[in-house]
């Protein structure tokens, strides 16, 4: 017996529920952010910190050290304040500046907020813990961080701040992948993102990004039901990014066919990567955020020479299962 049809009113008032849903609503990031943060330094604080040992004197934007002036040396290198205090002239020491520079992309496209269990993390706010502990992490190393299109690099104490405050009041549309722009040829770039977006512009992507020579690390983000894919029965499916709807009459029957698609998905991420040298990692949300911090570490102070790719479990798909309801 087939359902009787819906008004069109119904329809609307079902897809604009399952976004909200989607859109997590009712954990906003502004109210999660002090959390998140929190997160990110105690993950932080459990590192050892130094990546690559540039902790050394030179030319930079933060103080490094105070030492005695020396003969033939520039007057106007000397912080007469520090030496009015004693009898010896001093010069006020700043950090070296060829440090890296590390561009982070936490994607925070309307995919990100999907969370099957609303005990765990969002795709969002794990890839925004991610992003904020290892900013903190590079920086105490030694090394310039940056957002692209939101925050030019810098090496400052108060790096989390900044981050937070330009996400916070970024008025731009919510792009799945980084802006186009050229980073040096001795940056990293790590993008944190569930990485739904067609293979086709994840490529565009990666060119873009690696013309001039920087390596980088693709990091899916992924929540459990993304890659189990644990629904039956009659399912609606709601792209939160306004791709549509589409239901599921036994949603089970699904599984085989959604699982060969997630594995073909990851295979040309994996081959695209690959491709111009960069790395690529999987990141389930059910899982610790320290894992995928750990692994981006090191493969950071390895100089990009350590693979990290994750078992290849699961599979892709184009679109994620970012909302899901129950139809009637």
């Amino acid at each position: 017996m087939l359902d009787p049809p819906m008004s069109r009113d119904t329809v609307v008032a079902r897809e604009a529920a399952a976004i909200r849903h989607a859109s997590g609503e009712s954990r906003t990031l502004a109210a999660s952010l002090p959390r998140l943060v929190l997160d990110a330094r105690r993950i932080a604080a459990t590192i050892i910190h130094g990546l690559h040992g540039r902790r050394r004197a030179g030319s930079g934007e933060n103080f490094w050290q105070y030492r005695r002036f020396a003969s033939g040396e520039p007057s106007q290198n000397v912080d007469w304040r520090r030496s009015a205090r004693d009898e010896h002239l001093y010069v006020r020491e700043r950090e070296w500046e060829a440090a890296h520079t590390v561009w982070l992309w936490p994607d925070r496209s309307a995919s990100m907020a999907f969370t099957s269990d609303i005990k765990r993390d969002s795709k969002l706010e794990r890839a925004l813990i991610v992003a904020f502990a290892m900013a903190e992490l590079l920086v105490d190393g030694g090394e310039r961080v940056g957002v692209p299109g939101l925050l030019a690099p810098t090496a400052s104490r108060d790096v989390i701040d900044r981050m937070a405050r330009a996400i916070l009041h970024d008025p731009a549309p919510r792009a799945s992948l980084p802006p186009t722009f050229r980073p040096g040829a001795l940056s990293e770039i790590v993008v944190l993102s569930d990485l739904w977006s067609p293979v086709a512009d994840v490529a565009a992507m990666l060119d873009g990004c690696s013309g001039g020579g920087a390596h980088g690390t693709m990091a899916q983000i992924v929540d459990i039901a993304e890659e189990t894919f644990p629904y039956s029965g009659r399912v609606e499916f709601i792209e939160p990014e306004g791709a549509g709807a589409i239901t599921a009459g036994r949603a089970e029957t699904w599984s085989g066919d959604y699982a060969k698609r997630l594995a073909r998905h990851r295979d040309e991420l994996r081959a695209q990567a690959d491709r111009i040298d960069w790395l690529f990692a999987i990141h389930r949300t059910d899982r610790p955020a320290s894992e995928l911090v750990l692994h981006l570490h090191a493969a950071l102070t390895a100089g990009g020479g350590a693979r990290i790719h994750a078992p290849r479990h699961g599979a892709g798909a184009r679109s994620s299962p970012a909302a899901a309801e129950p139809a009637p």
